[in-house]
């Protein structure tokens, strides 16, 4: 047997794997995270996200959308119960009507007043009553007890324009907007985030987010004095 056949063959020694990064290891669970509070948060405000993008193009080009306000009016006398309320009014002051008017306007005029600021007068008693996509008011004549409640209608398109501002839509719709403002900047910084870990191959990630922040920039000092 010859000294070749005499060795042992052994099998070539694999080169050894680098280590990974150690922010490889947490990598999983990053993205697993970013995912699930991504989706949860876009599913949350995906129709709201195409209210307001609608709406900032309806207000954008308000002077474009037609709308002709419509007038509603509606009359009552006082009850003598109300009536007895309203002299006991001061002649001047700002204060809310009595509760007896407010339940008889809501009942009679279907007019909410209860707790709004007045504008007393010796001859009149007046409540403003705006609201989304119109106006109203309600007037009382402190010598005949006659009440007029008027209502303004500007459509529908006022109406969600107004509901994008926030204007006379109430403490709870402001606290809506503030509340869907902030699920908003969760969903785009979870997606941010996502873009970072899984960009790796894409080379136009970041190219594309830098034009979405140069874009309005560049408008705004050119076009904008």
């Amino acid at each position: 047997m010859t000294d070749a056949a005499a060795k042992p063959t052994t099998a070539p020694k694999a080169a050894p794997k680098s280590p990974r990064p150690p922010q490889w290891k947490t990598r999983p669970f990053w993205l697993r995270q970013l995912r699930q509070w991504h989706w949860i948060t876009a599913a949350i405000s995906l129709i709201g996200l195409i209210l307001f993008s609608f709406t900032g193009i309806t207000l954008n080009r308000a002077a474009l959308i037609g709308s002709e306000p419509v007038t509603t009016e509606a009359t009552a006398t006082l009850s003598d119960a109300a009536r007895t309320a309203l002299a006991a009014m001061p002649e001047e002051t700002t204060d809310p009507v009595p509760a007896e008017i407010a339940r008889w306007a809501r009942s009679e005029l279907k007019a909410d007043i209860a707790g709004k600021p007045t504008e007393t007068t010796a001859d009149e008693v007046y409540v403003a009553l705006p609201r989304p996509g119109g106006d109203g008011a309600l007037t009382i004549d402190r010598a005949s007890g006659e009440a007029v409640a008027e209502r303004t209608s500007n459509g529908w398109v006022a109406y969600l324009n107004d509901l994008h501002k926030g204007r006379n839509a109430g403490p709870v719709w402001a606290w809506f907007i503030d509340i869907f403002a902030v699920v908003c900047i969760v969903s785009a910084i979870t997606g941010l985030a996502l873009l970072y870990l899984l960009s790796t191959g894409r080379r136009w990630t970041w190219p594309l987010v830098g034009l979405g922040v140069l874009i309005p920039i560049i408008i705004a000092i050119i076009f904008i004095h």
